[in-house]
Protein backbone atom coordinates (compact mmCIF):
# COMPACT_ATOMS: atom_id res chain seq x y z
CA UNK A 1 0.00 0.00 0.00
CA UNK A 2 1.10 3.44 -1.09
CA UNK A 3 2.34 5.56 2.12
CA UNK A 4 0.11 8.12 2.52
CA UNK A 5 1.25 11.83 1.48
CA UNK A 6 0.64 15.25 2.59
CA UNK A 7 -1.88 17.50 0.25
CA UNK A 8 1.51 18.75 -0.77
CA UNK A 9 2.96 16.53 -1.90
CA UNK A 10 0.18 14.59 -3.24
CA UNK A 11 -0.81 17.44 -5.69
CA UNK A 12 3.25 17.69 -6.40
CA UNK A 13 3.33 14.58 -7.32
CA UNK A 14 0.04 14.69 -10.37
CA UNK A 15 1.60 17.13 -11.52
CA UNK A 16 4.65 15.76 -12.09
CA UNK A 17 2.76 12.51 -13.56
CA UNK A 18 3.98 10.28 -10.82
CA UNK A 19 1.51 8.29 -8.75
CA UNK A 20 0.69 9.19 -5.52
CA UNK A 21 -1.23 6.99 -2.78
CA UNK A 22 -4.49 8.48 -4.42
CA UNK A 23 -6.05 11.07 -6.54
CA UNK A 24 -5.73 14.97 -5.08
CA UNK A 25 -9.47 16.24 -4.62
CA UNK A 26 -10.25 19.94 -5.09
CA UNK A 27 -13.82 21.42 -5.60
CA UNK A 28 -15.77 24.58 -5.84
CA UNK A 29 -18.74 24.96 -4.43
CA UNK A 30 -21.14 28.11 -4.97
CA UNK A 31 -22.08 29.87 -2.28
CA UNK A 32 -25.51 28.88 -2.45
CA UNK A 33 -24.27 24.94 -2.74
CA UNK A 34 -22.93 25.31 1.03
CA UNK A 35 -26.32 27.38 2.06
CA UNK A 36 -27.82 23.95 0.98
CA UNK A 37 -25.35 21.42 2.54
CA UNK A 38 -25.83 23.05 6.05
CA UNK A 39 -29.51 22.34 6.05
CA UNK A 40 -28.83 18.92 4.68
CA UNK A 41 -25.88 17.83 7.07
CA UNK A 42 -22.43 20.05 6.17
CA UNK A 43 -21.72 20.95 10.31
CA UNK A 44 -22.08 24.88 10.75
CA UNK A 45 -18.64 25.58 11.53
CA UNK A 46 -16.93 23.22 9.33
CA UNK A 47 -15.99 24.64 5.87
CA UNK A 48 -16.72 22.30 2.88
CA UNK A 49 -12.61 22.49 2.14
CA UNK A 50 -12.09 21.17 5.72
CA UNK A 51 -15.15 18.94 5.16
CA UNK A 52 -13.74 16.57 2.15
CA UNK A 53 -10.20 17.50 2.28
CA UNK A 54 -9.62 19.87 -0.15
CA UNK A 55 -5.85 20.28 -0.77
CA UNK A 56 -5.33 23.49 -2.20
CA UNK A 57 -4.85 26.91 -0.33
CA UNK A 58 -5.52 29.84 -3.32
CA UNK A 59 -5.34 33.30 -2.78
CA UNK A 60 -4.90 36.49 -5.18
CA UNK A 61 -4.49 40.00 -5.32
CA UNK A 62 -6.65 43.08 -6.23
CA UNK A 63 -6.31 43.39 -10.00
CA UNK A 64 -9.03 46.03 -11.04
CA UNK A 65 -9.29 49.60 -11.88
CA UNK A 66 -10.12 50.41 -8.41
CA UNK A 67 -13.02 52.49 -9.19
CA UNK A 68 -15.15 52.96 -5.77
CA UNK A 69 -18.04 50.40 -6.27
CA UNK A 70 -21.39 51.72 -6.25
CA UNK A 71 -25.45 50.21 -5.72
CA UNK A 72 -26.72 51.85 -8.23
CA UNK A 73 -30.63 50.14 -7.68
CA UNK A 74 -31.66 47.16 -5.40
CA UNK A 75 -34.50 45.55 -5.00
CA UNK A 76 -35.89 42.89 -2.73
CA UNK A 77 -35.12 40.59 -6.23
CA UNK A 78 -32.33 42.37 -8.10
CA UNK A 79 -28.79 44.83 -7.15
CA UNK A 80 -27.53 46.73 -9.87
CA UNK A 81 -23.94 48.20 -9.07
CA UNK A 82 -20.87 49.57 -10.32
CA UNK A 83 -17.81 47.04 -9.20
CA UNK A 84 -14.15 48.07 -9.12
CA UNK A 85 -13.87 47.86 -12.67
CA UNK A 86 -16.05 50.61 -13.71
CA UNK A 87 -18.72 47.54 -14.97
CA UNK A 88 -22.50 48.10 -14.50
CA UNK A 89 -23.99 45.01 -13.43
CA UNK A 90 -27.49 43.04 -12.39
CA UNK A 91 -27.26 40.18 -10.06
CA UNK A 92 -29.90 38.28 -8.63
CA UNK A 93 -29.83 38.77 -4.84
CA UNK A 94 -30.78 35.14 -3.65
CA UNK A 95 -29.81 32.91 -6.34
CA UNK A 96 -26.18 32.03 -7.91
CA UNK A 97 -25.99 32.84 -11.76
CA UNK A 98 -23.79 35.13 -14.15
CA UNK A 99 -24.66 38.74 -13.99
CA UNK A 100 -26.01 40.52 -16.78
CA UNK A 101 -23.46 43.24 -18.17
CA UNK A 102 -25.17 46.51 -18.63
CA UNK A 103 -22.18 48.64 -19.25
CA UNK A 104 -18.64 49.74 -18.84
CA UNK A 105 -16.34 52.09 -17.90
CA UNK A 106 -14.21 51.08 -20.65
CA UNK A 107 -15.24 50.60 -23.71
CA UNK A 108 -13.04 52.06 -26.51
CA UNK A 109 -9.30 52.70 -27.14
CA UNK A 110 -9.19 56.19 -25.86
CA UNK A 111 -11.14 54.57 -22.85
CA UNK A 112 -8.28 52.42 -22.01
CA UNK A 113 -5.72 55.48 -22.46
CA UNK A 114 -7.63 57.58 -19.88
CA UNK A 115 -7.61 54.91 -17.26
CA UNK A 116 -4.79 52.52 -17.98
CA UNK A 117 -2.43 54.39 -15.37
CA UNK A 118 -4.55 52.69 -12.55
CA UNK A 119 -3.21 49.15 -13.01
CA UNK A 120 0.28 49.44 -11.30
CA UNK A 121 1.23 46.58 -8.84
CA UNK A 122 1.75 48.44 -5.51
CA UNK A 123 1.48 46.66 -2.59
CA UNK A 124 -1.99 48.24 -1.15
CA UNK A 125 -3.35 45.62 -3.85
CA UNK A 126 -2.64 42.53 -1.31
CA UNK A 127 -4.40 42.37 1.57
CA UNK A 128 -1.55 41.14 3.78
CA UNK A 129 -3.35 39.99 7.13
CA UNK A 130 -5.43 37.35 4.91
CA UNK A 131 -2.28 36.48 2.67
CA UNK A 132 -0.44 35.94 6.14
CA UNK A 133 -3.24 33.77 7.69
CA UNK A 134 -3.58 31.90 4.39
CA UNK A 135 0.13 30.70 4.39
CA UNK A 136 0.14 29.99 7.92
CA UNK A 137 -2.62 27.61 7.25
CA UNK A 138 -1.09 25.47 4.04
CA UNK A 139 2.17 25.51 5.81
CA UNK A 140 0.27 24.44 8.83
CA UNK A 141 -2.27 21.49 7.45
CA UNK A 142 0.88 21.01 4.26
CA UNK A 143 -1.11 22.40 1.89
CA UNK A 144 -0.82 23.09 -1.88
CA UNK A 145 -0.48 26.55 -1.51
CA UNK A 146 -0.85 29.10 -4.96
CA UNK A 147 -0.82 32.26 -6.01
CA UNK A 148 -4.43 33.01 -8.03
CA UNK A 149 -4.94 35.82 -10.49
CA UNK A 150 -6.40 36.09 -13.86
CA UNK A 151 -4.32 37.20 -16.68
CA UNK A 152 -5.11 37.49 -20.28
CA UNK A 153 -8.26 37.28 -22.34
CA UNK A 154 -10.07 36.88 -19.50
CA UNK A 155 -8.72 39.32 -17.36
CA UNK A 156 -9.05 41.86 -20.24
CA UNK A 157 -12.50 41.01 -21.03
CA UNK A 158 -13.44 41.77 -17.16
CA UNK A 159 -11.97 45.51 -17.69
CA UNK A 160 -13.06 46.22 -21.72
CA UNK A 161 -16.68 46.05 -23.39
CA UNK A 162 -16.51 42.47 -24.84
CA UNK A 163 -17.80 42.76 -28.24
CA UNK A 164 -15.37 45.41 -28.41
CA UNK A 165 -12.57 43.87 -27.89
CA UNK A 166 -13.25 40.54 -29.70
CA UNK A 167 -13.48 43.40 -32.67
CA UNK A 168 -10.69 44.94 -31.94
CA UNK A 169 -8.78 41.48 -31.87
CA UNK A 170 -8.70 42.27 -35.55
CA UNK A 171 -8.64 45.51 -36.02
CA UNK A 172 -6.86 46.49 -33.72
CA UNK A 173 -4.69 44.03 -32.09
CA UNK A 174 -2.09 46.44 -31.16
CA UNK A 175 -4.43 47.76 -28.27
CA UNK A 176 -5.62 44.22 -27.43
CA UNK A 177 -1.78 43.30 -26.93
CA UNK A 178 -1.85 46.08 -24.57
CA UNK A 179 -4.12 45.58 -22.76
CA UNK A 180 -3.77 42.18 -21.88
CA UNK A 181 0.34 42.69 -21.55
CA UNK A 182 -0.76 45.11 -19.02
CA UNK A 183 -2.41 42.83 -17.38
CA UNK A 184 0.37 40.31 -16.96
CA UNK A 185 2.98 43.20 -15.93
CA UNK A 186 0.63 43.61 -12.96
CA UNK A 187 -0.37 39.99 -11.98
CA UNK A 188 3.56 39.12 -12.56
CA UNK A 189 4.62 42.52 -10.15
CA UNK A 190 2.39 41.35 -7.43
CA UNK A 191 3.70 37.82 -7.50
CA UNK A 192 6.82 39.17 -7.43
CA UNK A 193 6.43 41.44 -4.44
CA UNK A 194 5.08 38.28 -2.56
CA UNK A 195 8.19 36.19 -3.20
CA UNK A 196 10.36 39.00 -2.27
CA UNK A 197 8.24 39.67 0.74
CA UNK A 198 9.38 35.62 1.74
CA UNK A 199 5.73 33.81 0.77
CA UNK A 200 6.60 30.69 -0.66
CA UNK A 201 4.46 29.30 -3.27
CA UNK A 202 3.62 25.81 -4.59
CA UNK A 203 1.33 26.69 -7.75
CA UNK A 204 0.32 29.66 -9.52
CA UNK A 205 -3.98 29.45 -11.21
CA UNK A 206 -4.54 31.37 -13.42
CA UNK A 207 -8.00 31.73 -14.56
CA UNK A 208 -8.42 32.38 -18.21
CA UNK A 209 -12.18 31.36 -19.98
CA UNK A 210 -10.74 30.52 -23.62
CA UNK A 211 -13.61 29.04 -24.71
CA UNK A 212 -17.73 28.60 -24.50
CA UNK A 213 -20.00 26.08 -25.07
CA UNK A 214 -19.02 25.29 -28.96
CA UNK A 215 -15.29 26.29 -28.91
CA UNK A 216 -12.99 29.37 -28.63
CA UNK A 217 -14.31 32.63 -28.34
CA UNK A 218 -12.39 33.75 -31.32
CA UNK A 219 -9.68 32.25 -34.11
CA UNK A 220 -6.39 30.33 -32.92
CA UNK A 221 -4.36 32.33 -34.81
CA UNK A 222 -5.80 35.32 -32.54
CA UNK A 223 -4.82 33.20 -29.55
CA UNK A 224 -1.19 32.58 -30.62
CA UNK A 225 -0.68 36.15 -31.62
CA UNK A 226 -2.30 38.31 -29.09
CA UNK A 227 -2.86 35.82 -25.51
CA UNK A 228 -0.21 32.86 -26.36
CA UNK A 229 2.63 35.59 -25.49
CA UNK A 230 1.39 36.55 -22.44
CA UNK A 231 0.45 32.85 -21.25
CA UNK A 232 4.04 32.35 -22.24
CA UNK A 233 5.37 34.81 -19.74
CA UNK A 234 3.14 33.80 -16.69
CA UNK A 235 4.53 30.46 -17.15
CA UNK A 236 8.43 30.94 -17.74
CA UNK A 237 8.32 32.71 -14.64
CA UNK A 238 6.76 30.22 -12.37
CA UNK A 239 9.32 27.79 -13.80
CA UNK A 240 11.98 29.72 -13.31
CA UNK A 241 11.16 30.20 -9.48
CA UNK A 242 10.16 26.11 -9.35
CA UNK A 243 6.30 27.05 -9.09
CA UNK A 244 3.65 24.69 -11.00
CA UNK A 245 1.73 26.83 -13.72
CA UNK A 246 -2.13 25.79 -13.77
CA UNK A 247 -4.51 26.82 -16.47
CA UNK A 248 -8.50 27.51 -15.54
CA UNK A 249 -10.28 27.90 -18.40
CA UNK A 250 -14.19 27.15 -19.03
CA UNK A 251 -15.41 26.08 -21.86
CA UNK A 252 -14.33 24.04 -24.97
CA UNK A 253 -10.72 25.06 -26.20
CA UNK A 254 -9.91 21.53 -27.51
CA UNK A 255 -8.80 23.33 -30.41
CA UNK A 256 -5.75 24.81 -28.49
CA UNK A 257 -4.54 22.48 -26.31
CA UNK A 258 -1.33 21.58 -28.10
CA UNK A 259 -0.44 25.14 -28.27
CA UNK A 260 -1.53 25.23 -24.06
CA UNK A 261 1.12 22.24 -23.94
CA UNK A 262 4.43 24.25 -26.01
CA UNK A 263 3.26 27.43 -23.99
CA UNK A 264 4.31 24.97 -20.85
CA UNK A 265 1.25 24.32 -18.61
CA UNK A 266 1.86 22.09 -16.38
CA UNK A 267 -1.92 21.39 -15.73
CA UNK A 268 -5.44 22.27 -17.11
CA UNK A 269 -8.73 22.53 -15.58
CA UNK A 270 -12.03 22.09 -15.08
CA UNK A 271 -12.79 20.33 -18.54
CA UNK A 272 -16.50 21.25 -18.96
CA UNK A 273 -18.05 18.20 -20.04
CA UNK A 274 -21.28 20.30 -21.84
CA UNK A 275 -18.86 22.27 -23.74
CA UNK A 276 -17.30 19.39 -25.29
CA UNK A 277 -13.88 18.57 -23.09
CA UNK A 278 -13.46 14.87 -22.88
CA UNK A 279 -10.80 13.97 -19.94
CA UNK A 280 -10.83 10.11 -21.55
CA UNK A 281 -10.01 11.55 -24.82
CA UNK A 282 -7.74 13.74 -23.07
CA UNK A 283 -5.52 11.98 -21.38
CA UNK A 284 -5.10 9.27 -24.23
CA UNK A 285 -4.20 12.01 -26.53
CA UNK A 286 -1.65 14.20 -24.31
CA UNK A 287 -1.94 12.33 -21.24
CA UNK A 288 2.02 12.28 -21.09
CA UNK A 289 2.60 15.86 -22.03
CA UNK A 290 0.16 17.63 -19.31
CA UNK A 291 -1.71 17.27 -16.10
CA UNK A 292 -5.57 17.32 -16.16
CA UNK A 293 -8.14 18.73 -13.69
CA UNK A 294 -12.05 17.53 -13.59
CA UNK A 295 -14.00 16.12 -16.07
CA UNK A 296 -16.15 15.28 -13.62
CA UNK A 297 -19.61 15.90 -15.06
CA UNK A 298 -22.02 17.81 -12.27
CA UNK A 299 -25.10 17.12 -14.19
CA UNK A 300 -24.45 13.36 -13.18
CA UNK A 301 -24.25 14.68 -9.64
CA UNK A 302 -27.27 16.33 -9.52
CA UNK A 303 -29.21 14.33 -11.79
CA UNK A 304 -27.86 10.74 -11.96
CA UNK A 305 -28.66 7.59 -10.32
CA UNK A 306 -26.06 6.19 -7.73
CA UNK A 307 -25.55 3.54 -10.69
CA UNK A 308 -24.71 6.58 -13.53
CA UNK A 309 -22.91 8.77 -10.54
CA UNK A 310 -20.23 5.41 -9.75
CA UNK A 311 -19.92 4.87 -13.93
CA UNK A 312 -18.95 8.70 -14.22
CA UNK A 313 -16.74 8.55 -11.77
CA UNK A 314 -15.16 5.16 -11.72
CA UNK A 315 -14.61 5.28 -15.70
CA UNK A 316 -12.90 8.77 -15.92
CA UNK A 317 -10.88 8.76 -12.70
CA UNK A 318 -9.65 4.63 -13.30
CA UNK A 319 -7.93 5.51 -16.43
CA UNK A 320 -7.13 9.04 -15.85
CA UNK A 321 -5.24 8.91 -12.85
CA UNK A 322 -2.82 6.20 -14.66
CA UNK A 323 1.01 6.81 -14.54
CA UNK A 324 -0.22 10.12 -12.47
CA UNK A 325 -1.28 13.18 -13.95
CA UNK A 326 -4.85 13.50 -12.78
CA UNK A 327 -6.55 15.68 -9.56
CA UNK A 328 -9.89 15.30 -9.46
CA UNK A 329 -12.18 18.35 -9.24
CA UNK A 330 -16.06 18.56 -10.73
CA UNK A 331 -16.40 19.91 -14.57
CA UNK A 332 -17.07 23.52 -13.20
CA UNK A 333 -18.09 24.25 -10.03
CA UNK A 334 -20.45 22.82 -7.86
CA UNK A 335 -24.41 24.30 -8.25
CA UNK A 336 -27.07 24.31 -5.98
CA UNK A 337 -28.78 21.13 -7.47
CA UNK A 338 -26.45 18.69 -6.26
CA UNK A 339 -27.52 17.75 -2.62
CA UNK A 340 -25.48 17.29 -0.09
CA UNK A 341 -26.01 13.59 0.31
CA UNK A 342 -24.85 12.99 -3.34
CA UNK A 343 -21.54 15.26 -3.04
CA UNK A 344 -20.90 12.67 -0.26
CA UNK A 345 -21.09 9.56 -2.67
CA UNK A 346 -18.91 11.38 -5.24
CA UNK A 347 -15.95 12.13 -2.70
CA UNK A 348 -16.44 8.44 -1.80
CA UNK A 349 -16.41 7.89 -5.19
CA UNK A 350 -13.07 9.35 -6.18
CA UNK A 351 -11.33 7.97 -2.91
CA UNK A 352 -12.06 4.72 -3.85
CA UNK A 353 -11.64 4.57 -7.49
CA UNK A 354 -8.62 7.12 -7.27
CA UNK A 355 -6.76 4.98 -4.62
CA UNK A 356 -3.45 3.67 -6.45
CA UNK A 357 -2.85 0.93 -3.89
Amino acid sequence: MPVKKTSRERVSLALQHQEADRVAIQDSPWGTTIARWRKEGLPKNVSPADYFGYEFIRLGADLSFRFKPEVLEETNEYRIHRDANGRTLKNWKEKTSTPKLIDYAVKTREDWEKHKHRLTPDPDRINWERMEQAYKNAQKHDKFFCYSGGAGYQASTGKIQLENMLMAMVADPEWISDVIETGVDMTLGLFKLLIEKGYKFDGYWCSDDLGYRNGLMFAPQEFRELVMPAHKRLVDFCHENDIFAILHSCGNFNEVVPDLIETGWDCLQPLEVKAGMDVIQLKQDYGDKIALMGGIDVRVMAEGTDEELEEEISKKVTIAKKNGGYLYHSDHSVPDNVSFKSYQRVIDLVHIYGSYS
